[in-house]
């Protein structure tokens, strides 16, 4: 191990990276600090690294066309005596995720101590200026807690953990709130809303903003074959799959149950439909839909975000078997908002139509909310943002 430890750190040093550690980012030779990233004013943004050896380095970052032309999906730095640099256009109001590429080889970077990992991979990430990105920065405002907790799922014979967001000053009250239920996409797990979604900190802009009801968030793992995210349970440090045996099986959607039940025992919340929400994004959408139906006097509010459809052809599971009539009998028990988001570029956007057109042949009303973009974390925090502000306002 440690052989392969000194060989790496040769490897770096060859490329010029050898600051990755060092105090203050300071290279010895250099007089002043570096910063990278550095937002300006227009929302350009300049990268800086150090690498005097290197032949050739590139920024790649997800607000870059990946699916264009050869060439795309990375943009050249340019040498500046030992440092190299790029600088955009301006970007648009959001956080960005990114990388840096050394001659073929991708590394974070190391002038950059802010990272977030998206299913088993960690980026640098940086907030540009404007009214969207405002919503996921921290200000001087009245703070919420976000915790995580173990709970018994008696369905599934295990304990599993989920993330609970309470709103400011929830512990010093008496008062009891409505809930959000999140759920998030195929890769995530019960620490994606939070990180990722920006979860906490929208809330705590809205609700000092007064834009928002004070409420819970809830984020349960909704990989039912997992009980909490990696490196966090038993499992140990276990290789992170994508596409896990459970998907589409209809095990969330049996046992969500328990979560409402944990929930509405260990806190105080409302205990009403009206009080509560569900929403998701992808796999967390097709969660949201069957869990919604499947139980159909729990949730007046539902948010779809880019949602999938059936992941799997499990026809047999009452969840999926009945989903046409549960589908009407949602319709008649009435609820406040069904709310549905897609990018027009998503991939899943044939797959959002042809669920509106099943809804419209049910005479189910819903509210559709059309992006640019994809299937991306940029429009999830947007349908966030355009969602909480529809819940609970009368009560």
């Amino acid at each position: 191990m440690l052989k392969n430890i000194i060989i790496i750190s040769l490897w770096l040093g060859s490329l010029g990276l050898q600051h990755i550690a060092a105090q203050e980012n300071i290279h010895p030779t250099e007089k002043k600090r570096m910063i990278s990233p550095e937002v300006h004013a227009n929302n350009s943004v300049t990268f800086r690294v150090y690498a005097p050896h290197a032949q050739r380095l590139s920024v790649v970052g997800n607000w870059m066309d990946r699916n264009a032309t050869a060439g795309a999906g990375k943009q050249a730095m340019q040498k500046e005596g030992s440092y190299w640099s790029y600088t955009t256009g301006a970007l648009p109001s959001d956080l960005f995720l990114y990388q840096i590429d050394v001659d073929g080889a991708v590394f974070n970077d190391p002038l950059n101590v802010y990272q977030i990992r998206d299913v088993n991979n960690t980026f640098n990430y940086f907030l540009t200026g404007g009214e969207q990105a405002a919503w996921y920065k921290v200000y001087d405002v009245p703070h919420g807690t976000m915790s995580t907790r173990w709970y018994k799922s008696p369905t599934l014979d295990k304990t599993r953990r989920l993330t609970v967001y309470t709103p400011p000053n929830y512990e010093a009250g008496k008062g009891k709130y409505p809930v959000l239920y999140l759920l998030h996409g195929m890769g995530g797990d019960e620490e994606a809303w939070p990180s990722l979604g920006r979860v906490g900190q929208i809330l705590d802009n809205m609700i000092a903003s007064a834009k928002v009801k004070p409420m819970l968030v809830v984020m349960p793992n909704g990989h039912v074959s997992n009980t909490a995210a990696p490196g966090e349970s038993s499992r140990g440090q276990y290789p992170i799959d994508f596409f896990t045996p459970d998907v589409g099986s209809g095990k969330m959607e049996e046992s969500f149950s328990d979560i409402i039940d944990f929930i509405e025992r260990n806190y105080r919340v409302k205990k009403q439909k009206a009080a509560r929400a569900i929403a998701g994004l992808s796999m967390g959408g097709s969660h949201t839909l069957f869990i919604s139906s499947y139980l159909p006097q729990t949730f007046d509010y539902i948010g779809l975000f880019s949602a999938a459809f059936k992941m799997n052809d499990n026809a047999e599971n009452p969840v999926f078997r009945d989903f046409e009539k549960n589908l009407v009998r949602q319709r008649d028990d009435g609820y406040k908002l069904y709310w549905i988001g897609m990018g027009k570029k998503d991939f899943l956007y044939k797959t959002g139509e042809q669920y509106r057109e099943l809804l419209d042949d049910k005479q189910m009303k819903y509210t559709y909310y059309e992006s640019e973009g994809g299937h991306t974390w940029s429009n999830w925090r947007l349908y966030l943002t355009e969602f909480l502000p529809k819940l609970f306002r009368n009560n």
